[in-house]
């Protein structure tokens, strides 16, 4: 059974919309009773995060200056899927657009909300394996460093706070959790 929502939303104003982004300002009635305004940032495109994996336990993160918190930050290849398209087609070309890889198997491992108290963000994390190289096609936005490094390396990084992206740490923390048998035997 779903709980009751306990909000009652009594008023929405528009703030912005552009081609990615909606904000709405919404005076709502909290579940105490009391008045409240809340943000409500809506993505037009679902996140995307692709794990490329090869048969060596193997991975590929991008580097990419990211300007909104003007900082370089280690990631997942990911993109977003524009709304009516299937999100494994974006994952494929967001794979070969980032890395120049294409894969022989793909799964759908993860399903996430990036940060429900502000926005409707819904992510999906790809497995991509059976691996072939190519080459890139960055978009003209893209300044993307690839490294190929080790599984068990990217993890690391998100455990030595070298990988902050949420749904980059999420999806290698989850693979590390649910594929042990990716990650060598330490004596």
């Amino acid at each position: 059974m779903k709980p009751e929502n306990p909000w009652k939303l009594l008023s929405r104003r528009e703030v912005y919309d552009n081609p990615w982004i909606h904000i709405d300002e919404d005076r709502v009635r909290n579940p105490s009773g009391g008045l409240s305004l809340y943000g409500r940032i809506h993505f037009k495109n679902q996140a995307i995060g692709i794990i490329p994996l090869d048969e060596a336990g193997n991975t590929w993160l991008v580097g990419q200056y990211r300007y909104v918190p003007d900082a370089y930050f280690w990631e997942i290849p990911m993109g977003g899927s524009p709304p009516g398209e299937d999100i494994l087609v974006t994952a494929q070309c967001e794979l070969k657009e980032e890395t120049g890889l294409s894969a022989e198997r793909w799964s759908v491992f993860m399903r996430l909300h990036t940060s429900n108290s502000v926005t409707d963000e819904e992510g999906y994390v790809f497995l991509a394996e059976g691996l072939v190289e190519g080459e890139t096609e960055f978009e003209d936005t893209e300044d993307i460093t690839v490294k190929k490094l080790p599984l068990a390396d990217a993890v690391r990084m998100v455990l030595d706070g070298k990988i902050t992206d949420a749904i980059s740490a999420a999806g290698l923390l989850r693979l590390a959790l649910v594929r042990p048998d990716l990650f060598p035997k330490t004596e």
